[in-house]
């Protein structure tokens, strides 16, 4: 009873509210639901500038709860992060459940296991004080087979009435949704509008964003839109360029991190990597990126981890340089960053141990920070070099550029330089010391320079 009372309290103020916004967008929902908890954060970066960080709350420390989030947001500020992404904070499905945070019993309650509300508002509140966004993972695409919704059959894709899990995918924990049914939406909607005002959050990183229309994803952002005051930063997991046409920023760059894979596992040439680059760009709006990554809990799950995906702690730190620097928005995966070996859980509590690699931390630390510095590798032009076993390009902005180059083999190279880098002076972005290029360059297995002037 009580949650068909916020239903309808929830309906009612979005009705109130449907006079303030345009009346093209009279499909969708307007800003619903609870006052404005705190005040909206100013501060949100803009998408080339935007640092992500994901947290997943069960492997975050023993207790897997976000207190415990909260006291590791001064490590994640050292990261030069300025965007946390909070996996599913909702409380998880117990029938036919496999306990996965993407399996939504409700979507307007915090899951007992990570906290209460207040923890999570003291969480955006922290991290708002240190300068950056929180957005939380949303799951539009299934609920749990106990979600409260499932009553409303109608809701939910069916064949011979029988409601089913979303097909082709084996995910036989989640009940599939009907995007035809209107009523459905509009609670959708309600339920993303709720957390933007109850806790005062910054944007939504969307689950499966392939498998949910356009058509709902733009009502659904044009319905976020009509929240006063708020800028909200938008992610698809998904790759259909069609995203941002309905107002993501953001969504994943697959191609890439297979690429990635494929130079560093299978010894392909280097040259792919900026090919495929360019490739994802092809026919985006301005404005519009790629997610850059080396891990997600995705892959650290079902794959392994980069330390042992890219052959050690060289290795993933070699990647994760390409990841960063060549173009997009940077993800750390919270692990990634101590070289976490083996596998890293989120279907239960699976706690990272941050003493691991001490040398990793202090080089992610310092990559990151000088990324955050330099515009050249954040918004600068691309100039690439071709070789087979290393990444080479220069980045530049006004007099100000920037050379990566990076060993992508398990053996020592050496390279013959473009004429445009022969004899030029540069200082090392990590020592700071200065270095004149000449006509070649030896780099150690997975040896990197990153240089700037």
């Amino acid at each position: 009873m009580r949650h068909k009372i916020q239903i309808i309290l929830l309906t009612i103020a979005a009705f109130l509210f449907f006079i303030s916004c345009d009346k093209e967008t009279k499909e969708m929902i307007a800003d619903s639901g609870p006052q404005q908890y705190g005040i909206a954060f100013s501060n949100i970066p803009e998408t080339q500038r935007i640092v992500m960080y994901e947290v997943n709350i069960r492997a975050f420390s023993a207790n897997g709860n976000l207190q415990d989030v909260i006291s590791r947001l001064d490590s994640i500020k050292n990261l030069g992060i300025n965007v946390i992404w909070l996996m599913p904070v909702y409380p998880v499905g117990e029938i036919n459940s496999v306990n996965s945070p993407y399996c939504i019993k409700n979507y307007m309650k915090v899951n007992a296991e990570f906290g209460s509300l207040d923890d999570l508002r003291e969480l955006t509140d922290e991290a708002h004080i240190r300068n950056m966004a929180v957005v939380l993972d949303w799951v539009a695409n299934h609920t749990a087979w106990d979600n409260p919704w499932i009553d409303n059959t109608d809701w939910y894709s069916q064949v011979d009435g029988e409601i089913i899990s979303p097909p082709g995918t084996g995910w036989n924990d989640v009940a599939d949704l009907n995007f035809d049914n209107m009523e459905m939406r509009k609670e959708m909607i309600a339920s993303m509008q709720y957390w933007v005002l109850e806790a005062n959050i910054d944007g939504f990183r969307c689950d499966a964003a392939d498998y949910v229309p356009y058509d709902f994803w733009k009502q659904a952002i044009d319905s976020l839109k009509c929240i006063k005051n708020r800028k909200l930063i938008l992610l698809a997991e998904g790759s259909r360029t069609d995203h941002f046409d309905a107002g993501f920023q953001m969504n994943y760059g697959w191609s890439f991190y297979g690429k990635l894979k494929d130079v560093f596992v299978n010894g392909t040439s280097a040259s792919g990597i900026y090919t495929t680059h360019l490739s994802e760009y092809i026919g985006l709006p301005a404005g519009a990126e790629r997610l850059r990554f080396t891990t997600n809990h995705d892959e650290s799950a079902w794959d392994a981890t980069p330390i042992e995906i890219f052959n050690g702690a060289d290795g993933a730190m070699a990647a994760s340089i390409i990841a960063v620097c060549l173009g997009g928005i940077p993800l750390i995966y919270g692990s990634q960053e101590v070289g976490t070996s083996g596998t890293v859980a989120f279907f239960y509590n699976d706690p990272i141990n941050w003493n691991t690699h001490p040398e990793m931390l202090q080089f992610y630390n310092a990559l990151m920070q000088f990324y955050n510095s330099s515009d050249p590798l954040v918004i600068g032009g691309i100039t690439n070099y071709t070789f087979t076993d290393a990444v080479c390009f220069k980045k530049k902005i006004g007099e100000e550029e920037v050379v990566v180059i990076v060993n992508v083999r398990n053996a020592n190279t050496e390279i013959t330089l473009p004429s445009d880098l022969q004899y030029t002076n540069w200082k090392d972005a990590f020592t700071n010391e200065d270095l004149t290029l000449t006509e070649t360059l030896s780099l150690n297995n997975y040896g990197f320079k990153i240089l700037y002037h």
